[in-house]
């Protein structure tokens, strides 16, 4: 016999649950790899700039991995986005606070922290437009990781914010 509804109770609300993402080794280059991915994907739009910046940088070398490894991190990580329902482009970052915290928690080496955090703020200011996306990836590096910008950060947003 099922039981009536009460009008004034709130009613149970069934969440669709996806496969959750794949870990990775803590301070591994896939972790790492994988935080520059979702900032490079937080703005909605992998662009040219972007690409280029990577293979600039040579961002595969700085992370220890080659450079089809790395496109494995962003794919895989694209995949576990789709399958863990995680991606929402309405939202200012393709996953939640909690799955945020949980890959900040993947790297805890404070020289990788670090330089991490470099990439990522290279890639993000790349298109001289950071998008809230990409500075709720940064804002959330900073935070867990305790750490803050080196004053070159700020020097460049004071000049790249002055009128020409």
């Amino acid at each position: 016999m099922e039981h009536p509804t009460h009008p004034d109770r709130p009613q149970p609300v069934t969440i669709p649950q996806g496969r959750p993402m794949r870990r990775y080794p803590r301070n591994s280059p896939q972790a790492a790899a994988r935080i520059i991915a979702l900032t490079v994907l937080a703005d909605g739009d992998v662009g040219p700039a972007e690409l280029a910046l990577i293979d600039e940088l040579a961002v595969h070398r700085i992370l220890g991995l080659e450079r089809a490894a790395l496109q494995t991190v962003i794919d895989e990580f694209c995949e576990d986005l789709l399958s863990s329902r995680q991606l929402e482009w309405a939202d200012a970052c393709p996953v939640d606070e909690y799955t945020l915290a949980e890959l900040m928690d993947e790297i805890d080496d404070p020289v990788l922290r670090r330089k991490v955090l470099d990439l990522c703020v290279r890639l993000a200011g790349v298109d001289d437009l950071v998008a809230e996306g990409e500075s709720v990836v940064l804002m959330a590096a900073l935070a867990h990781w305790r750490l803050s910008l080196q004053p070159r950060y700020a020097f460049e947003a004071l000049r790249s914010a002055q009128p020409a």
